[in-house]
């Protein structure tokens, strides 16, 4: 994943032009993160030892293996690639209904590891039917959580529901600390659910230091697709006759909304730090809440292996069937 092969160079181009909100940067980025975060001896080995997975070799065979439906989102790359690992660690058999926006990827990936050892093949398998599985990991919109719901509630289940992140800034924020804040703003045109989609400023805050610092993304504005989002979304407002601030980037609008639209950012005012957190942990579409008190801005887009989505332990699901 970190080579520079020509093959893989192609791969990640067809991924490119397949799906055009995947840019080269943001493919390369998604792969780098699994790659240093997921894909390291120690780090696997200390994760599934948490789970009480043997470790030292021989590793222990799962002699009792499950076959697990996996329908995988699309909207960044390779974003269902740590459900296909947790399947493969935990030694069950993997059937996935990859994303039509990301299939390029994840199946080029499973086929080089098939080549490397074809056991594989029989461990991950693809299929656009996910009939006669003992479990399901599905991830989706709030639409589709209802489907889900419908197809595989009767089954072990993990379903996942639309999910965002927020930040709380105090005001005191550093140039250096709101430019990693963009990363968790920008980043993969803010449509994963580790994206912050809105600000929790303080009464006064002034927005033009950031408005400013943000722009060290503007360059995705030449992004036709983010470009024609923003523009439409800009006459809404005009019309609307809305107040907005922009960096010709980016809607900053003040509205209560978790989730607004490409090329949006939405902020809201606070007074009350403990009581504006002890809300925010309460809200089960959230994700991520990044600030310097919680986590870290510019690590949303970083997650480890036990970070797990909606807070559900996908290794204690599987290791439990």
């Amino acid at each position: 994943m970190l080579s520079d092969s020509e093959h893989w160079k192609e791969v990640k181009e067809r991924a490119s032009r397949e799906n055009s909100w995947f840019i080269p940067e943001f493919i390369d980025l998604s792969v780098k993160n699994i790659a240093t975060a997921f894909l390291q001896n120690e780090a696997l080995t200390q994760w599934a030892e948490n789970y009480k997975l043997q470790t030292i070799p021989p590793p222990a065979r799962n002699h009792m293996p499950k076959k697990i439906g996996i329908v995988m989102a699309g909207n960044i790359p390779l974003v269902g690639f740590h459900d296909m690992l947790c399947v493969f660690i935990t030694g069950h058999k993997a059937l996935i209904k990859a994303s039509s926006k990301d299939e390029v990827l994840i199946k080029h990936l499973v086929n080089v590891m098939a080549t490397w050892n074809e056991e594989v093949t029989e461990l991950i398998s693809f299929s656009e039917m996910l009939k006669g599985c003992d479990a399901y990991i599905a991830t989706g919109s709030n639409n589709s959580a209802g489907y889900f719901e419908y197809y595989f509630g009767k089954y072990p289940h993990i379903i996942r529901r639309n999910r965002t992140s927020v930040a709380i800034l105090s005001g005191n924020e550093s140039d250096e600390e709101l430019s990693r804040l963009a990363d968790d703003v920008y980043l993969y045109f803010g449509l994963g659910c580790r994206n912050v989609t809105k600000l929790h400023v303080p009464e006064g805050y002034d927005f033009v230091p950031l408005l400013n610092i943000f722009k060290k993304y503007n360059y995705l504005a030449d992004h036709h697709k983010y470009k024609n989002n923003y523009d439409y979304n800009l006459a809404i407002h005009i019309l609307n006759k809305k107040f907005y601030m922009s960096n010709e980037s980016l809607l900053l609008i003040e509205d209560p909304s978790f989730f607004p639209p490409i090329s949006q950012l939405n902020y809201e005012f606070y007074t009350d730090t403990e009581q504006l957190i002890s809300t925010l942990k309460g809200r089960q579409e959230l994700q991520c809440i990044a600030g310097n008190i919680l986590n870290p801005f510019g690590q949303l887009q970083k997650p480890l292996l036990n970070d797990y989505a909606d807070g559900v332990d996908t290794m204690k699901f599987l290791t439990s069937l």
